[in-house]
């Protein structure tokens, strides 16, 4: 499967099937209110110390922002190599926080004229 790397998007495979991962500010937020955190410092010190049904929950925000429609019941039943989701979900972040190539500071911020 392709990935818009420009959009964010990071590949995963779940139980033999390919799918899409995407950062997008919904998954965001749903991430955000599922680890009960108030702010993105909180969220951070918060995925430092992830257990089981967090990372079922973070994959599901991050698939539904990749536009696949899977519960979290359907991720805790498949099979899954927990190294390669980590990894994955993991770049879903880097590829969100990290502008693309060429895009340095070719934009002015409104009011920072």
């Amino acid at each position: 499967m392709m990935t818009n790397r420009v959009r964010g998007e990071a590949p995963v495979m779940l139980g033999g099937e390919s799918f899409t991962l995407c950062l997008t500010l919904g998954a965001l937020a749903e991430i955000e209110s599922g680890l009960d955190v108030t702010s993105l410092l909180e969220l951070d010190e918060r995925l430092a110390q992830l257990r089981a049904g967090d990372l079922i929950l973070i994959l599901a925000a991050l698939l539904r922002g990749g536009g696949h429609d899977i519960s979290r019941q359907d991720l805790a039943a498949r099979p899954i190599n927990m190294h390669d989701v980590v990894r994955a979900i993991e770049h879903a972040f880097q590829m969100a926080l990290t502008p693309p190539r060429g895009a340095e500071d070719t934009q002015t911020m409104p009011g920072k004229n």
